[in-house]
């Protein structure tokens, strides 16, 4: 009869690079996250049961990433031999992806008659997925179906691997010995006093800039 919203937690993103034809050293990163998410769910007036299910979601970034034509190949094991894809692809750069886990910011309870036809698309799901879960996810046309807002907070970039000339020096030998003991030891409160007082933490920052056209006699503004 109806749902509560409960958690998200990110399982996988899949990531896949390809060039753009028409703009040389530009790339298009597809990325698709696998999401579990759970909520209670109110049949009558007995107690909610917590359900889980699967939530997926596609985006898609144009990113600079330079051109290379140097094949890379490294000593470590490769189980299942050669791919013939990461063949073809040895020139791009390597996607990265960084995450957290989402904010559930609603739900809604609908029918399946409803639903979107890209919705019904979703064939292909990696097994490290299926197995988060402890039941077999259910894909058939009926029931209802629950549509999930998720704020998500990510960071993609390209990496490629280069050679850079750095200043190395010998390696460091403790030279100095850590006297343990109540011998000589410091006043916590002098270390204390020395401490500067964190302003920032209890009165937030004006975030207001200070340009040309700034006028000191209006309130949030500085002189110069």
């Amino acid at each position: 009869m109806s749902i509560k919203p409960g958690s998200a937690e990110l399982l996988h993103v899949y990531i896949d690079v390809e060039p753009v034809g028409f703009n040389r050293g530009f790339y298009t990163v597809d990325v698709r996250y696998f999401y579990r998410v759970t909520a209670d769910a109110f049949v009558g007036a007995a107690r909610p049961v917590e359900i889980s299910g699967l939530c997926v979601f596609d985006k898609r970034v144009i990113l600079f990433g330079s051109e290379g034509g140097a094949k890379t190949f490294s000593s470590q094991v490769c189980c299942g031999g050669l791919d013939e894809q990461e063949l073809r692809k040895s020139g791009l750069p390597s996607a990265v992806v960084e995450a957290v886990d989402p904010i559930v910011l609603s739900m809604k309870l609908v029918d399946v008659c409803e639903c979107r036809c890209c919705d019904c698309e979703l064939t292909e799901i990696p097994p490290c997925v299926c197995s988060c879960f402890g039941s077999d996810l259910n894909f058939g046309s009926e029931g209802k179906r629950v549509y999930v807002t998720l704020g998500q907070f990510s960071i993609i970039r390209l990496e490629r691997d280069t050679q850079l000339l750095m200043p190395v020096y010998d390696y460091c030998m403790p030279e100095k010995e850590c006297a343990c003991g109540s011998c000589g030891e410091e006043d916590p409160c002098e270390l204390f006093r020395q401490v500067k007082f964190p302003v920032n933490e209890f009165f937030p920052p004006n975030t207001m800039g200070c340009g040309e056209s700034c006028k000191p006699d209006l309130p949030g503004c500085c002189r110069k």
